[in-house]
C-alpha cells in the first residue's frame, strides 16, 4: 500500500484554566523561540480523545478497547457474561490462567494483599503488573479460549498450540484505539503495535506567564461574630491561543486494523470510520483537568486537514518568534502567521498534485486561512469529505 498521511492543525483559544498540570499543580509550560509557553501533553490530549470516542458515541464499544491492570477481573466478567452458571471464583481463576498463558504477568499487588491480610478477607485478585490495552473482541476470543478449557485450563493452556492460540488473540483483531495510538508491552514485545497517530504537545502562539488564583471558602454555619475563611488556597492558571496538530499514518492504521472489525464490509470501510473518528475527535474533545473550576468549553477556532503521499509536515514553526499581542488578541495574527506560513512550506516542500486541503473556521479572525484548501459549513461535513477521500486513495492500486 502506498503511504497516505493526514496532518490536522488546530488553533484553539482557551481562557483561563489548567488543562495539564504538572507535578507542582502547575499548568505544564515549555520554551519554545526562547519564551515560555503554555503547553499540554501529547498523552492529555490523546486521553480527551479515546474518552471522546465513548461518550461521544463516535464508534461502537465494540470497536474500542480498555486499558486496565484489571485485565484479570475485566477477563473474568466477559467469562460469565458466556456462561452464566461459572462461579465467580471458577471465573476468576480462568482469567488468571489465560491472561499468564497470552504472555503477561499477573500479580496480587502488595498493598491490597497487605490490606486483605490486616482485615482477614479474601484475597485480591491478581491484577497485571502494566497497563494492558485490549480491545473488545480479543476478550472475547480470550474469554471463549478460557471457558474451553474449563475442564482443566492448566493443562489446556501448557500445550503449545492452545498457549499460542492465546497468544494470537491478544495480538489479533484490534480496537479502532489500539490501532490509533498503539501498545507497548515491555516483556512481550512482540504484541506491541506501532501507534499509527502522532500527536505533538500543543504549544500557545504567544508567550505565557503562569498566575496564581488565591481564593476562600466561607464555613456556610458561621455566626455573624465568627469572621475570616473557613478555607484558603490558591490554583495555578494560564490563558492561551494553542496551535495543536497530529499526523495520522493511514498505510499504518490499515495494517494495525487488517481485514476489519466486521466480516461483512470491505477493508477501507473500518479504515474510514476510525479516520472519521479521529479527525472529528482530535477537533472537539478537551481535556478537562480543573474543568470545574476553570469551565474552559471552547471549540477550536480553525481546523485545517491535509491529506498527502509525502512525509507529514507540522506548521508548529509559523509561532517560533511568539505573537504579541497589540491589545486586540493573539487569534488574528496567528491565523494570518499559519495561513503564510502553510503556503510557503507547501510551495517549498509539498506535491499540489496528490495533496488535499479542508479548512473549518469561524469568525473574521481565521479569514486569510480559507485561502489553504477546500472550506466546510461544519466540522461533520469536513470529516465525512476527508473519510470519503481516504477511502477513494485506499481503493486506488498500490
Amino acid at each position: 500500500m502506498n503511504r497516505i498521511f493526514l496532518d490536522v492543525h488546530a488553533l484553539q483559544t482557551v481562557p483561563p484554566s489548567n488543562l495539564n498540570r504538572d507535578d507542582t499543580g502547575a499548568p505544564k509550560t515549555a520554551v519554545y523561540g526562547g519564551v515560555p509557553r503554555a503547553r499540554v501533553s501529547s498523552q492529555a490530549w490523546k486521553r480527551a480523545v479515546r474518552t471522546y470516542f465513548r461518550d461521544e458515541h463516535l464508534l461502537d464499544p465494540g470497536e474500542l478497547g480498555v486499558r486496565t491492570k484489571k485485565v484479570v477481573e475485566l477477563l473474568a466478567d466477559r467469562i460469565t457474561a458466556f456462561a452464566p452458571a461459572v462461579e465467580r471464583a471458577t471465573a476468576l481463576s480462568l482469567a488468571d490462567e489465560t491472561v499468564k498463558a497470552a504472555g503477561f504477568k499477573t500479580e496480587v499487588p502488595k498493598r491490597k494483599a497487605d490490606q486483605a491480610k490486616k482485615d482477614g478477607s479474601l484475597t485480591p485478585v491478581p491484577e497485571s503488573k502494566y497497563l494492558l490495552f485490549l480491545s473488545s473482541r480479543q476478550l472475547d476470543g480470550l474469554a471463549r479460549l478460557a471457558l474451553e478449557g474449563a475442564v482443566d485450563i492448566t493443562a489446556f493452556l501448557k500445550t503449545k498450540e492452545n498457549k499460542a492460540r492465546a497468544k494470537e488473540l491478544a495480538d489479533t483483531r484490534h480496537s479502532v484505539d489500539i490501532a490509533l495510538f498503539g501498545r507497548m508491552v515491555a516483556d512481550v514485545a512482540d504484541i506491541n503495535v506501532d501507534a499509527a497517530v502522532q500527536v505533538a504537545h500543543a504549544l500557545s502562539v504567544h508567550r505565557v506567564d503562569t498566575e496564581s488564583d488565591y481564593y476562600t471558602a466561607v464555613d456556610d454555619k458561621n455566626t455573624d461574630e465568627e469572621t475570616g475563611a473557613g478555607m484558603i488556597g490558591t490554583v495555578d492558571f494560564n490563558s492561551a491561543t494553542l496551535y495543536r496538530y497530529a499526523a495520522l499514518g493511514v498505510h499504518q492504521l490499515a495494517a494495525n486494523l487488517g481485514q476489519g472489525l466486521r466480516e461483512d464490509e470491505p477493508r477501507t470501510e473500518p479504515v474510514r470510520r476510525a479516520v472519521e473518528a479521529f479527525v472529528h475527535a482530535f477537533a472537539a474533545s478537551l481535556p478537562t483537568g480543573k474543568i470545574n473550576t476553570f469551565g474552559h468549553h471552547t471549540e477550536p477556532d480553525a481546523v485545517i486537514v491535509k491529506l498527502r503521499t509525502t512525509r507529514p509536515i507540522s506548521y508548529v514553526a509559523a509561532f517560533e518568534d511568539p505573537v504579541r499581542s497589540d491589545g486586540g488578541g493573539h487569534l488574528r495574527e496567528a491565523a494570518d502567521r499559519l495561513a503564510a506560513y502553510a503556503s510557503d512550506v507547501e510551495r517549498a516542500y509539498g506535491d499540489p498534485d496528490t495533496t488535499l486541503t479542508w479548512v473549518l473556521r469561524v469568525g473574521p479572525a481565521t479569514q486569510r486561512l480559507a485561502e489553504l484548501g477546500t472550506e466546510s459549513d461544519a466540522l461533520r461535513e469536513l470529516v465525512a469529505a476527508v473519510g470519503q477521500a481516504v477511502a477513494e486513495h485506499l481503493e486506488k492500486p498500490a
